[in-house]
């Protein structure tokens, strides 16, 4: 099976709408994404960020056992239909050796062609497999091809989209590496991106955070390269690509902060084997740690009262060791 739905007829290029999906690898991508189809000129089209309705139309069209972000993938997807003509869905399943993403992101352009088959949009994908001996340039090259483009034209848009994205991540790295300099108690969330920059399930979090005056850092904003270097240290065996960023960016960092929390989704079975990792061997465990995982029937009720005991739990230790200097 082709991963694009691309028909054989010659396409009007300048009627060409491509749907992005909020979520997932969206947040990793947005600027790759919008900026390659900005330079073929496609109009592209956004779903609106998560929200209560996007989360139930996910849960409808998922089983039981995908995970909340995998449901809340499948509402912006389907909140998507009738806006465009093509939904972007990428495979993405490696980057090298040790270096692979979870299954679902090397499943996810067929598992969206089954559950939308009968949708009005169609499925445009690129690959990206070090076994096929093919990176993101190609890959996207290669799907710009399969609209009509040329292989120069298409290769003009990935360099001009790949400087923006490195450009655009630079700056959120060097933001984020900021926080870690401020004066005050700072708490590291460390989850995905599509976790910890999710407005429905992830902002909450860290508004509730600054509002009871913690500086909240998010460890997926990182310099990815050393991050993996750092990772490497941690566990030289650790291959998922965006979990070794997360554990590299803690061992970068722990010195710096009062505490971590570790964020995840229900039922995410890379967390838990990573996380586990992180709280028995790392040594984050010198560093008050709390794990909240998040499902579709949580409510803020109780995220607020282990945030607020957990606040209490670091505020304490400041104050002791405060007390001992003295």
């Amino acid at each position: 099976m082709e991963l694009t739905r691309i028909p054989k007829r010659k396409i009007d290029r300048a009627k060409i709408v491509v749907g992005i999906p909020r979520a997932f690898l969206t947040f990793r991508y947005q600027t790759l994404w919008q900026s390659f189809f900005d330079a073929l000129k496609i109009k592209t089209v956004m779903s609106q960020p998560t929200n209560l309705e996007i989360m139930t139309k996910g849960e409808n069209k998922a089983n039981s056992e995908m995970c909340l972000a995998m449901k809340i993938y499948l509402g912006h997807v389907a909140s998507l239909e009738g806006a465009c003509d093509y939904v972007l869905v990428p495979r993405i399943a490696d980057f090298g050796i040790r270096r692979v993403m979870c299954t679902t992101f090397q499943a996810l352009p067929d598992l969206v062609m089954n559950i939308f088959h009968d949708a009005s949009f169609k499925v445009l994908s690129y690959n990206v497999d070090s076994r096929l001996k093919t990176d993101e340039k190609e890959a996207m090259i290669a799907m710009a091809e399969s609209l009509g483009f040329s292989h120069s034209e298409a290769k003009k848009a990935y360099k001009t989209a790949h400087k923006a994205s490195e450009d655009a991540y630079d700056q959120q790295v060097e933001e984020n590496e900021k926080l870690y300099k401020k004066k005050g108690l700072k708490i590291v969330v460390a989850g995905h991106s599509y976790v910890t920059g999710d407005r429905y399930i992830g902002k909450p979090i860290f508004d509730y955070l600054k509002d009871n005056g913690i500086i909240p850092i998010r460890a997926d904003l990182v310099d990815r390269k050393e991050a993996l270097k750092a990772a490497h240290k941690a566990s030289p065996t650790l291959k998922w690509e965006l979990s070794r960023e997360i554990v590299g960016s803690l061992a970068m960092h722990y010195k710096d902060i009062d505490g971590v929390i570790l964020l995840t989704v229900y039922p995410c079975a890379l967390d838990s084997m990573v996380n586990d990792m992180i709280m028995r061997k790392n040594k984050m465990a010198e560093i008050p740690l709390l794990q909240l995982t998040l499902d579709a029937q949580s409510g803020t009720a109780g995220l607020e009262t282990r945030l607020e005991s957990f606040i209490d739990i670091i505020k304490m230790r400041e104050e002791q060791e405060d007390h001992g200097e003295e």
